[in-house]
């Protein structure tokens, strides 16, 4: 059980991800138990909903978390030195998740806003990560691992739900 709950923490944007997914398709159930009926609309709607709350409220939340008050296991985990810079990106993870937070039930202009800026910070991070792979061969969990590959892929998958919560709006 121990491993597990380290591997879950060690890959928290993977764990974000799959517990977003699974509270959507329960919602999913939820609606079709209650209504018998479920539109595409609708499953678009709980998907990105869901997304939003685990991916960026909760996962960004958990950043705040791990860089302000666990700064020193954070920077070995990622294989940097420990530094200030470390707290500014801790309470900066923090508006970031009070924006996802908000946005699990926002209208579709403001979930745009609240996935702009986790997109450049990930898309940034994961610029950083690979410079630091190439010059500095920095093969650490934390910056080659999962980490790296979902600082590329969440921004897009956001986008994408963006765009399909955009042309299929749920009509309420």
């Amino acid at each position: 059980m121990a491993s597990l709950i380290i591997l879950a923490m060690r890959n928290f944007t993977i764990t974000c991800f799959i517990l977003g997914l699974l509270c959507a398709f329960l919602a999913c159930l939820q609606r079709v138990i209650r209504s018998g009926a479920l539109k595409k609309e609708g499953v678009i709607e709980r998907i990105f909903s869901w997304y939003l709350l685990f991916n960026i409220g909760l996962a960004y939340l958990f950043n705040f978390v791990m860089h302000v008050f666990f700064g020193d296991f954070t920077a070995q985990f990622i294989g940097w030195p420990q530094s200030p810079f470390q707290m500014e990106v801790g309470f900066a993870s923090l508006g970031i998740a009070l924006n996802g937070l908000i946005s699990f039930k926002a209208p579709i202009a403001f979930r745009a806003a609240t996935i702009i800026v986790p997109a450049a910070f990930l898309w940034g991070a994961a610029g950083v990560h690979l410079y630091q792979m190439i010059v500095a061969h920095n093969f650490e969990p934390g910056n080659a691992g999962s980490v790296f590959w979902t600082d590329i892929l969440m921004p897009l998958f956001a986008f994408f739900l963006l765009w399909l919560n955009y042309r299929n709006p749920e009509k309420k």
